[in-house]
């Protein structure tokens, strides 16, 4: 298995090497290469048996750094980039061509960001190259919040983790970009509509693709364990279960049921909380998905903060069908 610790050192000598490491962000733990090396970012597609039509995201230090790998950066992104960089915020920017094509997937934007956390923001002030790193797990599986996560799925495949702890947010980063002059959301993630509204006025939120899509994370089925994962009203799928005889996991914002195993329930905020739910998913989607159950029941969240977020992740990762 890899190596769990805080030395930055180590960890810039493995990406110096042009191999790979996973680093902790405010948002989810990523797979992270030299963003210059084809060569290295080849091998994190390879690492994680990602389909290379879908684009990688661009980690830098600072926004002044931007100006490296992009061709400008309009108004609009400029004020978020200074109002919420470092933080769960991705720019879709026209980029310059010293960001090669297997970044991109030959699109001719690069999605780029500055994550909140300091060791991850420490490391990328001592390399001299930003660094492509997508979630560090394997392609279409639940995102990883914490260094144990990695290293269970992919800890025989890197030599070295850096441990930032438990990530605070939990959810991929809001993509935003414009087309013509219009502000677009790409992708729902950890910074809300609302905050970005506030800065720039309304926005067009965008649905996910199923192929070819025009930023990173918008796969159609995605997020998703392993077993059967149902969306519903609890209440009638639970019933439904236990007519058919089948053992079964719950997941639910806030709900307790006395009759069902505490092993295999979680509420990811019994106070209802949006954000702590935020944080507590992933994990909690990979603590049911190795229970005894055999199917795993869900319900949406309140349509509202950070629900609009975490129901885009439930749904991606609901069986279809």
């Amino acid at each position: 298995m890899a190596v769990i610790g805080q030395n930055i050192s180590q960890a810039k000598r493995v990406l110096d090497a042009g191999e790979l490491v996973a680093i902790p962000t405010e948002t989810v733990y990523g797979l992270a290469g030299n963003a210059l090396n084809p060569v290295a970012v080849a091998s994190i597609f390879e690492t994680k048996n990602r389909p290379s039509f879908d684009p990688l995201i661009v980690h830098i230090p600072s926004l002044d750094v931007a100006e490296n790998y992009v061709i400008d950066i309009p108004d609009p992104l400029r004020k978020l980039a200074e109002q919420f960089w470092p933080g769960p915020l991705t720019l879709l920017l026209s980029r310059k061509n010293t960001i090669p094509d297997i970044v991109t997937s030959g699109l001719e934007r690069v999605a780029i960001r500055v994550p909140d956390h300091s060791l991850t923001l420490e490391l990328l002030s001592q390399l001299d190259f930003p660094l492509a790193a997508p979630s560090a797990n394997p392609f279409g599986y639940i995102s990883p919040t914490s260094p144990q996560h990695v290293d269970a799925q992919l800890g025989e495949r890197i030599s070295y983790i850096l441990d930032g702890g438990k990530c605070r947010v939990g959810l991929e980063s809001t993509i935003v970009g414009m087309e013509e002059n219009e502000i677009v959301v790409y992708r729902l993630g950890g910074l809300e509509i609302s905050e970005i509204e506030r800065i720039v006025g309304e926005v067009t939120v965008k649905s996910h693709s199923s192929s070819n899509p025009q930023s990173p994370g918008l796969l159609e089925s995605h997020y998703a364990p392993t077993k059967p994962f149902i969306l519903g009203n609890l209440e009638e799928l639970i019933a439904e279960r236990k007519r058919q005889g089948i053992d079964f996991a719950v997941l639910s914002l806030a709900q307790s049921f006395p009759a069902i195993p505490t092993g295999n329930q979680i509420a990811l905020s019994t106070k209802g909380d949006l954000k702590e739910a935020a944080t507590n998913l992933f994990a909690a989607m990979r603590t049911l998905d190795a229970s005894n159950a055999s199917v795993i029941l869900a319900e949406l969240m309140p349509e509202e903060g950070l629900g609009k977020a975490i129901n885009d992740r439930l749904k991606r990762a609901a069986t279809k069908g």
